[in-house]
């Protein structure tokens, strides 16, 4: 697919086919690609931990927030949970990674398990104390992000909206999940 297909692709996923693994070597392929990307004055501060045992996998989803807008919806049962977990910090010792390393770094684990026929779900609401212990962490490493990823099972379909319309994200009847974007020309600030 060309890139801007493989993008439009890339949504958020919150239930993923249990049947099908995800690897530790299938994670860290993943971060490989993000050492390539640029860094804030090449300063390369995340550092990542790769999650694909099932006691911390359990451990993990046990201490994350998922789809705040969708109040109905507990989260994904057994066998549509993620399956596996890449937590992205950076170090006190090390100095802090710059908010911008974080987002490129997301942006490339997303589109490169996208690539792959995977998806992921970034999370930046989580108990960061309790994932630390269940890693065996110090307080010396920050959690900035954990990202779930999996093979999909859910179909997800970008809604056209007007800057204003409602941005809430939603499942239909048929548990098709829509998330509204805003069209392009209502993006510009400069028409």
């Amino acid at each position: 697919m060309n890139f801007k297909e493989l993008v439009k692709s890339n949504r958020t996923c919150r239930r993923y086919d249990g049947t099908k693994s995800i690897t530790r070597q299938d994670l860290l392929d993943l971060v490989d690609l993000v050492r390539y990307t640029p860094s804030g004055m090449n300063k390369q501060a995340l550092r990542f931990a790769l999650v694909a045992d099932e006691e911390t996998k359990a451990r993990v989803f046990d201490n994350i927030f998922l789809a705040g807008f969708l109040k109905d919806w507990d989260g994904p049962i057994e066998g549509e949970r993620p399956g596996g977990y890449i937590l992205v910090f950076d170090d006190n010792d090390y100095g802090r990674a710059m908010v911008e390393d974080v987002g490129i770094a997301g942006q490339t684990l997303a589109l490169g398990a996208r690539a792959g026929g995977k998806a992921v779900c970034i999370f930046k609401a989580f108990k960061e104390k309790e994932i630390n212990e269940a890693l065996g962490l110090g307080d010396n490493f920050n959690l900035l992000m954990v990202v779930a990823v999996g093979y999909p099972l859910e179909e997800v379909v970008i809604d056209d909206i007007h800057a204003g319309d409602d941005i809430k994200y939603y499942r239909d009847q048929d548990q098709v999940h829509h998330v509204p974007k805003i069209v392009t020309e209502d993006l510009l600030i400069n028409k």
